[in-house]
């Protein structure tokens, strides 16, 4: 006769969140390659057959990491978005945003930064690509509404511009720590200070 698999238990909301925290430090620190079902088990304290009684893979933890950061992001980029602000409140409230995601899942950050151009390739991990291409949109139109309405300077290259705002505020995930000297809307309000208004001192 053959074995009956074991039946997946699942865990307590507030213990699986607990785990996919762990695993999601660990796959930011140790990248997703390098990381066994093992590390993460280990990290936690427990065994690595214990894991797999809540999670069937270290796939499946990823995609739930990376799909819980997305859709609180996107909750709140489609809030500011349809508050039909303008381009200049709407770039502000963006990168606040932005902050306050790096803020909640700093290490899901982490590991979008640098593991996505791998993880697309992946069928299980191609609503990375279409979240990207929204982010990208809701940028773009953003910056292309401000220069229309001669907010934003009219030479202003709104692609490198764009590119430059996504890296420069995402990159902070690799530095910030939640609970530090500086709330997540302090940093964006001195981040948004040196982007429009410039560091140099007026004459």
């Amino acid at each position: 006769m053959p074995t009956k698999k074991k039946p997946q238990v699942t865990a307590a909301p507030a213990r699986r969140r607990e785990l996919l925290d762990t695993a999601a430090e660990v796959f930011a620190e140790q990248g997703y390659n390098a990381t066994t079902v093992r590390k993460i088990a280990d990290h936690a304290g427990m065994l690595a057959g214990s894991l797999y009684y809540h999670f069937d893979s270290k796939e499946s933890m990823l995609e739930e990491i990376l799909r819980t950061f997305l859709d609180e992001l996107w909750d709140g980029y489609d809030t500011v978005l349809a508050a039909e602000l303008g381009p200049r409140e709407t770039l502000a409230a963006l990168v606040t945003e932005s902050f306050r995601e790096i803020d909640r899942h700093r290490a899901a950050v982490a590991i979008y930064q640098k593991e996505s151009r791998q993880l697309v390739a992946q069928e299980r991990f191609t609503f990375l690509a279409e979240s990207q291409r929204k982010f990208e949109k809701a940028w773009l139109s953003t910056l292309e509404r401000g220069v229309a309405a001669r907010v934003f300077r009219s030479d202003l290259d709104v692609r490198l511009t764009y590119r430059f705002v996504r890296d420069t505020v995402w990159v902070a995930a690799s530095w910030y720590r939640p609970g530090g000297h500086h709330s997540p809307e302090e940093i964006a309000r001195q981040y948004l200070s040196m982007v429009l208004d410039g560091i140099a001192v007026r004459e």
